[in-house]
This record gives C-alpha cells, structure tokens and sequence, in this order.
C-alpha cells in the first residue's frame, strides 16, 4: 500500500460512468416496473453508493476514505441504462476507484435482478470521466470535455462544492497532524491549541 501519511488532506471528487444493454424486453419489464425482485433501478443506485463506501475492502492496496458524498444516476437510453457516479472526500488521496466501483457495482445488481428476463445484457464503458483536487489538479476526460451531449459539467464550470474551503480545512488537520508527530517524537503530546 503506498504510503500517504505525508500527504495535504485536501477536497476531491471523481465522476465515472459506464452503460448496461439489454434485450428491448427486459428494458420494458424495467420500465413497466413489472420485476419479481422488485426495482432494479432503486436497488442499483444504493448498491453503488454502499460500494463506493466499501471499496477498500473489494480491491487490495486501496486506502479507506471518509465518503463525505456518494450519488450515482441511472439514465435511460433506448437500448437500457447509463450509470454515473460521483464521489467526493477531503483527503490524501483521490476517489477515482471508488467512483469506478459505484458504476460497476450498481451495474452488476441490475444484471442481477434483469438476468432472468436477459442473460445477454452487456455491462460496458466504464471509465473515469472527472477527477478534482489534488496534487495534478483536475483531469477531464476528452469524453466529457467533447462529444458526449449527457456528460458531467463543462469545463471550467461551477464545482458542486468549495474546494477552495476544503482545502484550507484539510490544511489545518494536516498542520495538526504534523505538529502531533513532532510532539511524539520529542516525547511529549502536543495540546489542542498548540
């Protein structure tokens, strides 16, 4: 696992987005709420935010982080679902996998509770779309800057959030943080106010 204690806590964000095809039928008994186990599309949304809450635990050498926001979105297309998530934290490292691991996720539950009308539905095109904060900044895929007229905000819009506070925040606990190690080292716990 790398080492990220060194690192300036600050505000990130990571949206991601992948697809589900599937049979004209199974998109109508989706869309006619008519399923056995329920809606597939509910139960998908909260599977992929629990997943970006778990994703340290799924995928080995991934650092837990404190999810301060988790949202994925189904949108219907003719031949099924767009998926897209968005996840944000205040720490020393990015949200990309947990936001892929959303999309991914709540894709694999609606096969699972579609299987028995589609075998053949077709989980594709998961891939990172916005990543914010950080030591590189923001990286904006050419998918999202360009073509595709569904995709996240535009370049150089509005965040949904502050990252300017953020980041003073977590400027602070980090100064804290390393005034305590300098503290232990000299044998001594440092007080609050110091």
């Amino acid at each position: 696992m790398v080492d990220v204690s060194d690192k300036t806590a600050t505000a990130r964000e990571a949206i991601a987005r992948g697809r589900i095809t599937m049979s004209a039928a199974a998109v109508k008994q989706v869309r006619g709420g008519k399923l056995k186990k329920g809606d597939p599309l509910e139960t998908a949304r909260l599977a992929g935010i629990m997943a970006a809450k778990q994703t340290a635990a799924l995928i080995p050498l991934c650092h837990p982080l404190p999810i301060s926001h988790a949202d994925v979105r189904l949108t219907p297309v003719r031949t099924g679902y767009d998926i897209e998530a968005t996840v944000r934290t205040t720490a020393p490292t990015g949200v990309e996998m947990e936001a892929l691991t959303a999309v991914s996720v709540a894709a694999l539950t609606i096969y699972d509770m579609v299987k028995a009308i589609d075998r053949g539905m077709v989980i594709d095109d998961i891939r990172l779309l916005e990543k914010r904060g950080g030591k590189t900044g923001t990286w904006i895929s050419s998918a999202a800057r360009g073509s595709e007229a569904s995709g996240p905000r535009e370049r150089g819009a509005a965040a949904p959030f502050d990252f300017a506070q953020g980041a003073v925040s977590a400027s602070r606990t980090a100064k804290r943080r390393a005034r305590a190690r300098v503290g232990e080292s000299e044998g001594r716990r440092p007080s609050d106010d110091e």
